[in-house]
């Protein structure tokens, strides 16, 4: 069980996340939902303690996480695995290496600093690695550098990252909205199985509201930092988007495939001499 009590952050006079109640089940796939500046990004990453809470409390199994420090912060941002909407991985290096720098959080400093500087991994964590490759079709692509690949194909390869943390919870913040629909569905269906056969518990940040309804067995929508409202996909109708965010249904989606246009990359093009 997560649970959130009273969690609220701010910065200066603005309150990105204003005194938040919630509790997340062991196993369940929470969609948070609402349009930009609603504080989903400050939470996600609040819970990961990348941002330190300003009032409030996150609790996991009855361990208070905001009083975490050292070694025991280290522990629960390795139990609390972070996918970010750009990626972040290693452009120049291959795709097996990307993923094994999951390992890094089992690691203590000094193989850390090794495994940086260029020493190896081990066999079985390469297995593990080529194996969570393989699980979401990307086996083919481990000895290409990533920025060969596909913003789909670097999203899942940092959920297989992500993954060999071997973590409890998986926080996706805005995991497809750079992607095309495909890619799109490719990502949703891969964080889909590890929650559903890993049984991790995850969160996603998601501009989408079909997606939402497609993929989550419960949607968190956030307006101005605040949850107004929590239910099942089917609650989510309509009308109640509108009486929400003040706008309709096709307004939110036509923000959202604007959001995803402006974060897509520039296309490459090359000079013909």
């Amino acid at each position: 069980m997560l649970e959130l009590r009273g969690l609220t952050r701010r910065f200066g006079a603005t309150v990105a996340v204003d005194h938040v109640d919630l509790d997340v089940p062991a196993g369940q796939m929470v969609g948070i939902i609402g349009r930009s500046g609603a504080g989903k990004s400050t939470l996600l990453r609040m819970i990961n303690r990348l941002e330190t809470p300003s009032s409030g409390q996150i609790l996991s199994g009855g361990r208070d996480v905001t009083a975490l420090e050292g070694r025991g912060l280290r522990e629960w941002r390795r139990d609390c695995a972070m996918v970010f909407q750009q990626f972040n991985l290693v452009q120049r290096l291959d795709v097996l290496t990307n993923v094994l720098i999951g390992r890094l959080a089992w690691q203590r400093g000094w193989r850390s600093l090794m495994v940086l500087v260029g020493a190896r991994f081990t066999a079985e964590e390469r297995a593990m690695a080529l194996a969570a490759l393989d699980r979401f079709g990307l086996a083919e692509t481990a000895l290409q550098r990533a920025e060969t690949l596909s913003g789909g194909q670097q999203q899942r390869v940092a959920l297989c990252r992500a993954l060999l943390q071997q973590p409890r919870l998986v926080l996706a913040d805005e995991p497809i909205a750079s992607l095309d629909p495909r890619n799109a569905q490719l990502v949703m269906d891969a964080l889909r199985d590890v929650n559903r056969h890993d049984g991790l518990t995850v969160l996603v940040n998601l501009h989408h509201l079909d997606t939402a309804r497609q993929y989550c067995d419960r949607i968190v929508a956030m307006q101005a930092g605040r949850i107004v409202f929590d239910g099942t996909p089917a609650a989510l109708t309509p009308e109640r988007v509108r009486a929400v965010y003040g706008i309709t249904e096709q307004e939110f989606a036509a923000e959202a495939e604007a959001r995803r246009r402006a974060a897509e990359p520039a296309p490459v093009t090359l000079a013909v001499a």
